[in-house]
């Protein structure tokens, strides 16, 4: 198999080294604007800056990271060529060319996944399958925070420089951190009404939003309430999902998932965090698009979904 990754900033990196261990007989290249010299330790083969380089590579499958701002040109662009695409989120800054793309991807029995890699974090799905399973009754609250201050996001960049520092590139608190949104959808269903505020409240040097905060009606009937920051100097990311009969807590900084029944005392962990594998998720997501690919079924996490 030959892969493209396109861009190769951290995400970039972090996946084409899973790739190759998933399968080290992969071929990578990646697809950048300048043609920089590849890291000694870096599995990627091959870096090209055009679209006839790509083609002369002939990649199986594609996954694109940096500028959000770039995602759907490049992907239809690929996708034309019978090129499999993994898009890590969000799948654009703009809504259009999303459907087109879609539209292509099933036109050409494509594989179209959009790189929401908390769906693939054992913890989450624990969470999720105690929900469905009714350990805590009726759900009846969704709570999720995260927040962690931009300059310490990548150690070694200045954070004026970054993607999540700039409007035109599809930075900004809600594209950037839009995980949490993700797993609302994902945990308790469809939101019917949103009540949101967006704003920049700090000094940082950037031009889009640094704190959101939403209040959701999900279809179900439940509510959820989800805040967003890049501006906290504490990192933190936890979720909480409140029922009728108990609570579900997970706390990302110890991976620690606990269910809570006060009608009988009970408090236990199903998940204990102990030596945490942040590449775990990642590998597990690649593997699952590997399998769609392979197997030719639709991902968890397709276009519509990134739409």
């Amino acid at each position: 198999m030959r892969a493209l990754i396109v861009g190769l900033g951290s995400i970039g990196r972090r996946h084409s080294k899973i790739l190759k261990e998933i399968d080290p007989s992969i071929r990578i290249a990646a697809w950048r604007r300048q043609n920089d010299q590849i890291e000694t330790d870096s599995p990627v083969e091959l870096i090209v800056t055009r679209l006839e380089q790509v083609l002369e590579f002939s990649p199986d499958v594609a996954i694109l990271t940096g500028p959000a701002s770039e995602h759907i040109q490049k992907g239809l662009s690929l996708a034309a060529e019978g090129i499999h695409l993994l898009i890590e989120k969000p799948i654009s800054s703009r809504l259009d060319g999303v459907e087109e793309l879609i539209a292509l991807c099933q036109e050409r029995t494509l594989v179209l996944m959009t790189g929401y890699n908390l769906r693939f974090h054992r913890p989450l799905q624990i969470l999720k399958e105690a929900v469905q399973c009714g350990q805590i009754g009726r759900p009846q609250i969704f709570r999720a925070e995260v927040g962690q201050y931009l300059p310490e996001w990548r150690p070694g960049r200045d954070y004026r420089e970054t993607v999540s520092a700039q409007r035109e590139l599809g930075g900004g608190v809600v594209l950037e951190l839009s995980h949490e949104l993700d797993c609302a959808r994902w945990i308790m269903g469809e939101v019917r009404t949103v009540l949101g505020w967006t704003g920049r409240l700090s000094d940082l040097e950037i031009d889009v939003e640094d704190v959101a905060e939403a209040i959701v009606e999900f279809d179900n009937g439940a509510i959820g309430s989800i805040h967003l920051d890049m501006i906290q100097r504490s990192a933190v990311r936890r979720c909480r999902v409140i029922g009728s009969k108990g609570s579900l807590d997970w706390d990302a900084s110890t991976d620690c998932l606990k269910l809570k029944i006060p009608a009988n005392g009970n408090e236990v962990d199903l998940h204990r965090g102990r030596n945490i594998d942040r590449n775990e998720m990642y590998r597990a997501e690649l593997q699952h698009f590997l399998e769609c690919v392979k197997t030719k079924q639709a991902p968890m996490v397709d276009g519509k979904e990134g739409l």
